[in-house]
């Protein structure tokens, strides 16, 4: 599986963005699918994850970010209202797909989300 990950920018307080993650190669096998943000000298955190039954949000961003996708896998979107500055860091596409009973997870690369006046 290759997830590319886009969409990011510089926005202002308040404002929106739309990140995607296109998935490629075996997006039969992903069972789920999120995105994680890191900023310097921190771990990556959850943000939004979604799976076939059910979505899952860090305190932080519920109400103002929502996590969809299609039901073939192939492109996960996360939108983002009511940024904050504090929402500023490299954002982070997630798949977990199962095969042969084993999880197997993928990253993309990072989508840089700057939110300043």
């Amino acid at each position: 599986v290759q997830l590319q990950a886009s969409g990011g920018g510089l926005v202002q307080p308040g404002g929106s963005l739309r990140l995607s993650c296109a998935a490629s190669g075996s997006t039969f096998s992903i069972i789920r699918m999120a995105w994680y943000r890191q900023t310097p000298g921190k771990q990556r955190d959850l943000v939004a994850r979604i799976s076939r039954t059910s979505t899952v949000y860090a305190e932080s961003v519920k109400g103002r970010f929502t996590i969809s996708g299609d039901n073939a896998w192939n492109t996960v979107y996360l939108q983002m209202n009511g940024l904050k500055p504090e929402d500023t860091a490299a954002y982070y596409c997630h798949a977990v797909a199962y095969r042969d009973f084993t999880e197997y997870p993928y990253w993309g690369q990072g989508t840089l989300v700057t939110v300043s006046s």
